[in-house]
């Protein structure tokens, strides 16, 4: 078995490399002059389970070309299996068609994936689950939720604890976390009347006096997850704690989390962490090297990676 890593995420690739103890594959991923990237493996790969961790995080476009050409690479030089490890996703948000002549870029992104060489995919949290259903090849959806209910756990007063879900498709996420700490659930009802931009309406939920924990897959703007906070403590909460995967983080979202109400905001480290975010007084970042390399380690030894959840 072989770990290589593209740019997007070199310190987790190393965590998990140190998880499965073995050494980080050699590769050389470089730019022209022009910014096109070109990629050398420089060690050799023939007959090997491959896997290579790269999130699809910004710059989205280049970080997507190094997966594929890594992959192409990977399958040229003759390994066994190629596995894409995609921590973070991009373009799942496009994963249906809001209109007309809209794209499904999610599902254009899987069939490039597969069409570059891929075998499977393991990836986590997708922002809607139906995204495995995009890709013709073996695709494993990993949950952050087994690793913040732990952090929760140790960072919170679990007893007076009251797990919210910020809208209502995010329902199903929030109730997983929820019943592994034991805790009620409540849901922020809101109207988004243009892209980027929410209203919270109404918190379904009896919230007073709790502390509340929000829970979703991706924090971009930064806007739902504020005003969400600034809602629940208008009914009554005693804090908001919000509790994320994908660390996206664009804009001005750091500074919005900042100045915000949010007694602390956790994401994980499926996107590499900006100094901004490590600089923020109020956002802390879970790894999920654990997690990852558990389930790189059980796809290479052909055993169950849904029993890590049970």
């Amino acid at each position: 078995m072989k770990i290589f890593a593209g740019n997007s995420n070199e310190t987790l690739a190393k965590q998990v490399a140190e998880h499965l103890d073995i050494p980080l594959g050699v590769a050389n991923v470089r730019r022209f002059a022009d910014q096109e990237i070109f990629v050398e493996i420089l060690e050799n790969v023939r007959g090997e389970d491959c896997f290579v961790l790269q999130s699809t995080s910004f710059p989205a476009n280049d970080n997507l070309m190094e997966l594929l050409i890594m992959i192409d690479a990977l399958r040229r030089a003759s390994a066994r299996r190629i596995t894409a490890v995609i921590p973070y996703f991009g373009y799942a948000r496009q994963d249906r068609k809001p209109g007309p002549r809209a794209p499904i870029s999610a599902k254009l992104v899987a069939n490039m994936i597969t069409e570059a060489g891929a075998d499977r995919v393991l990836t986590l949290d997708l922002h809607a689950a139906q995204i495995q259903g995009f890709f013709d090849i073996p695709t494993d959806n990993l949950f952050a939720v087994p690793v913040l209910s732990r952090d929760a756990k140790e960072h919170l007063d679990v007893q007076n604890v009251m797990v919210v879900s910020p809208d209502v498709g995010g329902v199903v996420r929030a109730r997983a976390l929820a019943k592994r700490l034991d805790s009620l659930l409540a849901i922020v009802d809101k109207r988004r009347d243009k892209p980027g931009e929410s209203e919270v309406m109404n918190v379904i939920g009896d919230v007073k006096g709790k502390d509340c924990i929000l829970i979703d897959d991706i924090i971009d703007s930064g806007g739902t997850l504020c005003n969400a906070a600034e809602a629940l403590l208008k009914m009554g909460a005693t804090s908001v704690t919000a509790y994320i995967t994908h660390g996206v983080l664009s804009g001005g979202a750091v500074a919005r989390i900042t100045s915000s109400k949010l007694k602390e905001l956790v994401i994980t480290d499926s996107i590499e962490p900006t100094s901004a975010v490590q600089a923020a007084s109020n956002i802390r970042v879970v790894s999920i090297a654990e997690l990852m390399g558990e389930a790189v380690k059980r796809t290479a030894s052909e055993k169950s990676v849904s029993s890590l959840f049970d």
